[in-house]
């Protein structure tokens, strides 16, 4: 099989090493060229534009940071129709978009005569590195996640199927839920022993040896210490996907409390123009204490 991969970077990378790592025949595309050139160097062939990888690829994995960088590559008209040639295609995205959004793209690809799966993965830079990201995959017809699966293990540790799209999405909503909850929780908790005249080193060697160690606080309690806001998960994607989070809980009437909650630190801390550092940056917003008007 032939892939190719659209989007060179904190994830794209890693992932096009790990499938070219895996023997398969991988295209890169990135409308930042200086991202593709160590992969280059690496012997995965650089594709010309997005047109050029598609036609080059069985299947082309979209790797983008939302809905308005896929329309660009995609050349999405007003009306939803792609502009690029995808006939015979199977388009294949990974990036986490609201699932009204997931929805609305396979009807375009399949009107273009395309193949569409749903394929957000769960997993920050240091899985995708490893290949121990978990794939949540959902397609109109599970042939396609079969033809794919091969190149879901070399990504992964694990595939999850999801039903038909917007299944997967939805999963990833619901993942991403918890974690966003978790990554805020442990930096509040670092901030709360940290002000009360606790070690804090001391206080999360005692949570790692607790019933809620997981690879989420080993991850992220060596940054706290350090101040280390270098990004692993960036404040502008958990800022997006509680977001999407929260939207789908209001269409339908759920009263979500920490998703709301987390969605205002966040958002502050995109206010405050921390936007590319990792999560636990928002240590920074809990230390200068909310401001009255989002406190009311």
């Amino acid at each position: 099989m032939k892939l190719g991969v659209i989007g060179i970077g904190v994830m794209g990378d890693p992932i096009a090493r790990n499938l070219k790592k895996a023997g398969f025949d991988v295209t890169v595309y990135s409308r930042r060229p200086e991202s593709c050139a160590p992969l280059r160097e690496a012997g995965i062939a650089v594709g010309q534009g997005v047109a050029d990888v598609i036609a080059a690829s069985d299947a082309t994995i979209l790797m983008l940071p939302g809905h308005k960088e896929i329309d660009a590559v995609l050349q999405r008209a007003a009306d939803g129709r792609i502009g690029v040639p995808v006939e015979g295609k199977t388009l294949v995205l990974m990036a986490t978009v609201a699932p009204a959004y997931s929805l609305a793209l396979e009807r375009a690809v399949l009107a273009a005569g395309g193949r569409y799966v749903e394929s957000p993965v769960s997993g920050s830079k240091t899985p995708a590195q490893t290949g121990q990201l978990v794939v949540l995959a959902a397609a109109a017809d599970p042939a396609q996640l079969d033809a794919l699966q091969p190149a879901f293990d070399a990504i992964g540790k694990r595939t999850v199927r999801c039903g038909a799209v917007p299944g997967a999405m939805r999963m990833k909503l619901a993942n991403n839920l918890l974690l966003i909850a978790s990554f805020e929780a442990i930096t509040e908790a670092v901030h709360f022993a940290g002000s009360v005249g606790l070690d804090v080193q001391q206080f999360l060697e005692m949570a790692q040896a607790g019933p809620l160690a997981n690879d989420v606080l080993r991850m992220k309690a060596p940054k706290l210490l350090a101040d280390d806001f270098e990004r692993q998960a960036a404040i502008s994607q958990a800022f997006k996907d509680i977001g999407f989070v929260c939207d789908e809980a209001e269409a339908r009437g759920l009263w979500l409390p920490a998703a709301r909650t987390n969605r205002t630190v966040f958002g502050e801390a995109m206010r405050r123009g921390q936007g590319d550092e990792d999560v636990i940056g928002v240590i920074k917003v809990l230390r200068d204490g909310m401001p009255s008007a989002i406190d009311a």
